[in-house]
C-alpha cells in the first residue's frame, strides 16, 4: 500500500490526478486543499479530505504522519510553502516529495520562446526557483517539474528535459504532467533527485501555439 499525500489537491493537474490514483487497492490518497469545494466530484470511497494551508504547521504536521510521498501542486508563496513541506516531512521521516514549479526558473528555456517567456512571467519565478533550491538542497528524494504553457488537450504526450539542458517545446496538457506524477508516484524506486522539464513533442515555436 503507498500513502500519497496531495498538498494543493484542488488545483487543475491534481485534480486530474486524483481520479488515476483514487480506487485503487494499493492506493492510500489524502487531500489536501483549502477548500474542498473545488474538487470535481466527491472522491473515491477510502479517499482522506483534509481542509487547511501548507503554511499551518499543525494541519499540515497532522496530514503528513504516516505518508510514502507526497505530491505538491502550489501556488503563491511556495518558496515559503516548500519550506514548511521539507520541515514536516523530514520531521514525519517522509521522503519522497514530486514538487510541480515552472519552466523558465533557470533561464533555461532558449530563442524567441524565452525571451517570450520571461517577459510573460519572469517576474513571477523567483518564488519558484527559492523553492527548487530549497528542495535541492534538502536530503529529500525529490522530483521537481517544470511543465511547459498548459493546455486542456485530452491526451498523454510528453518528453522531459534534465535541468542543464535547453528547455524543449512550448506547451503540454494537464492531462499529460498528471500521469506523470502518478508514474512517479507509484514507482518503487526512488525519484533519483531529478528536475525535469515537461513539454509535448514537436511543439516548438515563438510562443505556445494556443496565444
Amino acid at each position: 500500500m503507498t500513502k500519497i499525500l496531495i498538498l494543493g489537491a484542488g488545483g487543475q493537474i491534481a485534480r486530474l490526478a486524483v481520479p488515476m490514483l483514487a480506487g485503487r487497492g494499493d492506493v492510500a490518497l489524502t487531500l489536501f486543499l483549502r477548500d474542498a469545494s473545488k474538487l470535481n466530484k466527491v472522491p473515491a470511497k477510502g479517499v482522506r479530505l483534509v481542509e487547511g494551508d501548507v503554511l499551518d504547521a499543525a494541519k499540515l504536521a497532522s496530514a503528513m504522519a504516516g505518508q510514502d510521498v507526497v505530491y505538491a501542486n502550489l501556488a503563491g508563496d511556495v518558496d515559503k510553502q516548500a519550506a514548511a513541506i521539507i520541515a514536516a516531512m523530514k520531521a514525519a521521516s517522509v521522503k519522497k516529495l514530486i514538487f510541480v514549479t515552472s519552466l523558465g526558473i533557470y533561464d533555461e528555456v532558449p530563442g524567441k520562446f524565452g525571451e517570450w517567456n520571461r517577459h510573460e512571467i519572469g517576474a513571477y519565478l523567483p518564488p519558484y526557483r527559492k523553492a527548487a533550491d530549497l528542495i535541492e538542497a534538502s536530503t529529500l528524494d525529490y522530483a521537481i517539474l517544470r511543465p511547459a504553457w498548459l493546455t486542456d488537450a485530452d491526451e498523454v504526450d510528453f518528453e522531459t528535459t534534465e535541468r542543464n539542458e535547453p528547455f524543449q517545446g512550448t506547451e503540454v496538457s494537464r492531462k499529460s504532467v498528471a500521469a506523470l506524477v502518478v508514474d512517479l508516484a507509484l514507482s518503487d524506486r526512488p525519484l533519483g533527485n531529478r528536475n525535469l522539464g515537461v513539454s509535448k513533442p514537436n511543439t516548438d515555436g515563438d510562443k505556445p501555439a494556443f496565444m
